[in-house]
């Protein structure tokens, strides 16, 4: 499939407001994409890589405008200007005329073509890498139309505005190929790549969804837990039974490990293994090494005192440089909670009393998270104030009987936290501070995710120290890697890619903010470097919290 044959679909799709009527627009995409099947059922959704693929672009909006200026009659600087007016970076590069250039290589005509270049761009770093990228970026808009431009241009910075996700692409895999609705969703959770799961759908059917499976090495979302009280766990597990586990305030980590190596990722399935090579060594001595594993544990940094803020690990995710002195800083102890994989396939639709068992005879048991089994009010209450003594952040609450499900949240897993709620927000924009904070991005505008993009819902200066805004305006602003999407006088808009976590006392009605609400008193308190933006809070939590809180 030509690209440009994939953007008059996408426009299709974009133009319309039903949900029904955007799946079966996908769905004949899906049909029509041919051997590019995987890669548009990616790119439909605004997706490069497959989803359990930590590989990036690396591309702001500063490397694109260049990149566009060099493919057309214009500069960065005006493309710039046009996105802060327009809104709309596809839209911008749209009317820019790129016939007739001297192109720099091969041409990137289907999917497939483009994808490799994609590869070649995340493949590339270090000096001259920008350049590289600004040559190789407008070798492609040199070969695109007005309309192949608008959705390139999104796709590369990741904002494709469709109202397509991995539902959307799920019920038009169904509609497509007319395959079981529980396989295709299984298939997903058990591969974490939708382009996958439609390839094997249209050629296989139901034998071949029924085949997709689990492996180590190739991360899945973890399943999640919502928020719940003591006095209502039982009621909301719907059993007389729950498991108890401590809930550590560390950073979740996915642990793949067989054939002699280990692997580690976060939440967001980004590979932490060199980041944490202390918690490989603990892995590869606590773990038996005569089978293969996947294992869902929590790391937590320590002190002498006991365990550390989650402040305290974020100085260890994702390092790059002085691993081994920040090793020596900031100690690590590893719990291992679940089990997903063992042997030669997957446990996942095992009831969580039996993979307890499988963990336990697995793991040494110091490396075990506690575990314990009650049965009444009274016990998750001792419990909890156990695991509250023991300075951690209070219990997870389990269903005996459930089974592991990849990225889904529902009432089998429920959390126990006795501290205010916190709401995990999408910094979208920001605004340079006064006086000696001139220099400094000095508050940011936050939003929460919406049907189509980020609804915002206030802004945050309160918790930002000197030192903070100075490491947050190198990161929002900083170098080539920066996040400006566009800036009008004091204010900046941000590619949305980074988390906060967000501290407040209420939520209240506000026509103020596009969400319909506003957080009385925010407080910043970190960055959630271990979740993406898809992981942020939603317009329906702010409402939920809002009128539990009325």
């Amino acid at each position: 499939m030509r690209f440009d044959e994939f953007a008059e679909i996408a426009e299709g799709v974009e133009s319309l407001s039903g949900d029904k009527d955007k799946t079966e627009e996908v769905a004949a995409l899906l049909n029509e994409a041919d051997e590019d099947i995987r890669v548009a059922a990616r790119f439909v959704q605004g997706r490069v890589f497959p989803a359990w693929d930590d590989r990036k672009l690396n591309v702001g909006p500063s490397l694109l405008y260049e990149a566009v200026a060099l493919a057309g009659d214009t500069t960065a600087e005006r493309v710039e200007e046009r996105v802060a007016e327009v809104g709309d970076v596809g839209e911008v590069v749209r009317e820019l005329d790129f016939g007739g250039q001297q192109t720099f290589g091969a041409t990137a005509e289907t999917l497939s073509d483009m994808y490799e270049t994609f590869e070649s761009l995340a493949a590339k770093e270090g000096e001259g890498s920008q350049e590289t990228k600004v040559r190789e970026l407008g070798n492609l808009f040199m070969n695109t139309s007005g309309r192949g431009a608008k959705y390139l241009a999104r796709l590369v910075l990741g904002e494709m505005r469709l109202g397509v996700g991995e539902g959307t692409v799920r019920d038009a895999v169904v509609s497509a190929f007319g395959t079981d609705p529980e396989l295709v969703e299984r298939g997903i959770m058990v591969t974490n790549d939708t382009g996958s799961v439609a390839e094997v759908a249209r050629d296989g059917g139901d034998d071949g969804l029924t085949s997709l499976e689990m492996s180590v090495g190739r991360p899945v979302k973890p399943m999640l837990a919502q928020a719940t009280t003591v006095e209502n766990a039982f009621d909301d597990l719907g059993a007389d039974e729950a498991v108890v586990q401590t809930k550590y305030d560390g950073a979740r980590v996915q642990i793949h490990t067989g054939s002699g190596e280990t692997r580690l990722f976060s939440r967001s399935l980004e590979d932490l293994t060199d980041s944490l090579p202390d918690v490989v060594e603990t892995v590869e001595e606590a773990v038996a090494e005569d089978a293969d594993f996947i294992l869902d544990a929590e790391v937590v940094a320590v002190g002498d005192g006991g365990p550390l803020p989650f402040q305290e690990i974020l100085r260890r995710l994702r390092r790059k440089y002085r691993i081994e002195e920040m090793r020596d800083e900031v100690n690590l102890e590893l719990y291992v909670f679940d089990v997903l994989y063992e042997g030669d396939g997957a446990v996942i639709d095992e009831p969580l009393h039996e993979r307890h068992e499988r963990v336990a005879e697995a793991v040494d048991e110091e490396a075990v998270a506690r575990t314990a089994y009650v049965e009444d009010t009274d016990g998750m209450r001792r419990e909890e104030n156990a695991a509250l003594d023991s300075g951690h952040e209070g219990l997870v609450v389990k269903n005996p009987e459930s089974t592991y499900s990849p990225g889904r949240r529902g009432k089998n897993w429920l959390k126990l936290k006795p501290e205010p709620e916190t709401l995990d927000l999408v910094v979208t924009g920001g605004e340079w501070g006064e006086g000696r904070r001139a220099s400094l991005v000095g508050s940011y505008l936050l939003g929460v995710r919406g049907e189509d993009g980020y609804e915002t819902v206030g802004k945050v200066a309160t918790g930002l120290t000197d030192e903070r805004l100075e490491e947050l305006t190198e990161r929002f602003v900083g170098g080539d890697d920066g996040l400006v999407v566009s800036e009008d006088g004091k204010e900046i808009e941000f590619q949305p890619s980074v988390v906060f976590e967000v501290g407040y006392e209420e939520i209240q009605r506000s026509p103020v903010y596009s969400s319909g609400y506003a957080l009385r008193f925010p407080r910043f308190l970190s960055v959630r470097d271990d979740k993406s933006v898809e992981d942020a809070d939603t317009v329906e939590r702010i409402e939920r919290l809002y009128e539990n809180d009325d």
